[in-house]
């Protein structure tokens, strides 16, 4: 009995590490995406990064022989793409374009506890009393800092980054659940390659419409978002939610928005004050107590 608790700890802890080197690629998002739109056309943005994640994507499978999805697996995959795939880099990237990347950052980090919802109502994952009180004060430390900082006055940009929120829930849900079975690797590339006809054309139409002429920088940035953000990240991110379970790894989530204001720092010169470091630290602290619930899967 020890011997098996012992186990379940270890692969729990192995998919916090996991999804925690997700959330570290994820947190430099909209730092990039920010200096990728201030030149470049914000849906060029967010589809022409999908189609050159997918087509990453069909090179790996291609070189590992993967199989096809089966026929029970695509309405999961059509779900995972819709919420990461489009709607997440779509409505993220349009809010970029009139918000600070830190403003971003604050808003949505209140995605773990979106996703853990999705996860409880889509996949009757139970977390205890505790884990729940846990999520409500990490996003309540959230809400706080965004409130302090000025954040909290709602624009359409905020609507749109809500927006985000939910789709990127529900992806990051449907997703992690299926890797269980699939794998993420395959998750994700299929679900870039499902949805690439949509991405393809959209950018098509939006490099015809607006051109791409942009400097070094707002290129490497869209290079960020198109190769790690879109596809790197989601590698790590969907073995960590099936390694440790999506309520749980979630929690990790909780720290992007502070990965994202150093990032957003460094990047784009956004500021960093000692409160920021300070709601970090609280955040963390949270974020360690809810490792501690129970959650029965």
């Amino acid at each position: 009995m020890m011997a098996t608790i012992t186990e379940q700890k270890r692969t729990e802890i192995k998919g916090m590490w996991l999804g925690l080197a997700g959330v570290a690629i994820f947190s430099l998002t909209l730092p990039f995406t920010r200096l990728a739109v201030a030149e470049l056309n914000p849906i060029f943005v967010a589809m022409g990064r999908a189609v050159v994640a997918a087509v990453l994507a069909g090179g790996l499978m291609w070189s590992q022989k993967a199989r096809l999805p089966r026929q029970s697996e695509l309405i999961s995959l059509i779900i995972t793409s819709c919420g990461v795939v489009l709607g997440f880099p779509f409505l993220s990237t349009i809010a970029m374009q009139h918000v600070p990347a830190a403003h971003g950052a604050i808003v949505l980090g209140i995605l773990p506890l979106a996703t853990a919802l999705f996860a409880a109502i889509r996949f009757h994952e139970r977390p205890s009393v505790g884990f729940w009180l846990m999520a409500v004060l990490g996003s309540a430390l959230v809400l706080a800092f965004a409130l302090m900082q000025g954040a909290g006055s709602l624009q359409w940009a905020d609507f749109a980054l809500f927006g985000a929120v939910v789709l990127a829930a529900m992806g990051y849900a449907e997703g992690g659940r299926l890797a269980q079975s699939m794998g993420g690797l395959q998750v994700i590339a299929w679900a870039l390659i499902l949805i690439s006809p949509v991405t393809l054309s959209l950018s098509i139409w939006a490099y015809w419409h607006y051109g791409a002429n942009a400097s070094l920088p707002a290129w490497g940035g869209f290079v960020y978002v198109s190769v790690f953000s879109m596809f790197i990240g989601f590698l790590f991110w969907y073995k960590g939610l099936a390694t440790g379970g999506i309520a749980r790894v979630g929690q990790v989530q909780l720290l992007q928005p502070f990965m994202s204001l150093l990032g957003a720092a460094v990047i784009v010169g956004e500021s960093l004050s000692v409160i920021n470091l300070g709601f970090a630290v609280a955040v963390i602290i949270t974020v360690g107590l809810g490792r501690q619930m129970k959650i029965r899967r």
